[in-house]
């Protein structure tokens, strides 16, 4: 009996041992902290809801949960920093359509495969933007931008979040098809270029609905237009740009989540339950919808989904209008 013992002993010593890591470490550990990398600067709407969805988070799971801005390079820098990252579920990436959608087409050969060296968690919201001009500009609605425009070529700056970003492919859609020239300057994220609008250094930006209805409200910016097929209920005085003028300027964005590959998919799913729960909440939700977001609360499969549809949709645009770095 004493060696049939040690024998069963043995055996459930190797069993344990040949156990998966993360059997043993249940997600989320006490002690641990959890990273929200926002590839935007402090401040802009993306950067307020990731924010926002951290300290829901925090709740939920008991431990802390904390936003670390990666700006600039298109929001490049955020993915590298990711792809860097151990795949244990600590480390999460929310970003917007610029990583998914339009990234990808600005290089013969970019610099990731977001099908590939990414692992999609869940879509948070549809998001679209907003075109604001600077309080002081002779012109009140996009008929008056384009005529001002066509009267004066080359002389109106517009700012973007980056090359190849939504504001920057939007405003190279009014440009062409409103048959206007205008001048392109991007910036390493909205909150430095609205910056500069308010201060009269570019003319106009493609904005998020929040700081855009909010700087409106507050006198400091115009509000030309809705870059969507349908109007905001939040403005629903404002009209879409196609109503406004200018046809075919209504493409929308996904703020989603990432993990690095490799993530098992057990914290994968626990992930996307707790936060498509914290996004689902009242206080976040309500935020969503009051800057002009529709929430979706997607699973895994679904995001993955909706990212190659949309990919293709700004593909195809980024093609036509030509928009490359390199």
């Amino acid at each position: 009996m004493s060696t049939l013992t040690r024998i069963l002993s043995l055996a459930a010593i190797l069993a344990c041992a040949t156990l998966p890591a993360h059997a043993a470490d249940p997600f989320p550990q006490k002690g641990k902290v959890l990273r929200i990398i926002s590839p935007l600067s402090p401040g802009g709407s993306s950067d307020v809801q990731a924010r926002a969805i951290a300290h829901k988070l925090s709740q939920q799971l008991g431990i802390p949960v904390m936003v670390e801005n990666k700006p600039g390079a298109s929001t490049g820098i955020a993915v590298r920093e990711l792809m860097r990252s151990p795949p244990d579920g600590y480390t999460v990436l929310y970003t917007i359509t610029v990583t998914t959608s339009q990234l990808p087409h600005l290089y013969e050969k970019p610099p990731f495969d977001v099908f590939k060296d990414m692992t999609p968690v869940g879509v948070a919201a549809r998001t679209r933007t907003i075109l604001v001009a600077t309080a002081k500009a002779p012109y009140s609605t996009l008929k008056e931008l384009v005529s001002y425009a066509k009267a004066n070529p080359g002389k109106i700056n517009y700012g973007s979040y980056g090359l190849g970003s939504s504001g920057h492919v939007n405003g190279e859609l009014l440009k062409a098809n409103a048959g206007i020239d205008i001048v392109h300057v991007p910036y390493k994220g909205s909150t430095d270029a609205v910056r500069d609008l308010l201060a009269g250094q570019i003319q106009f930006v493609f904005d998020g609905p929040s700081t855009a209805i909010a700087n409106a409200k507050g006198g400091l910016v115009k509000i030309l237009g809705v870059a969507d097929k349908e109007r905001l209920p939040a403005i629903p005085d404002v009209p879409t740009l196609t109503e406004a003028g200018v046809a075919g300027i209504d493409l929308p964005g996904l703020e989603q989540f990432f993990v690095p590959v490799g993530t098992p998919k057990e914290i994968v799913n626990k992930l996307n339950t707790e936060l498509m729960k914290a996004v689902r909440s009242p206080e976040v939700s309500e935020m969503y919808v009051r800057g002009g977001s529709t929430v979706v609360a997607s699973t895994p499969e679904e995001h993955a989904r909706m990212m190659r549809e949309d990919s293709a949709q700004w593909g195809t645009v980024m093609r036509r209008l030509n928009i490359r770095a390199d």
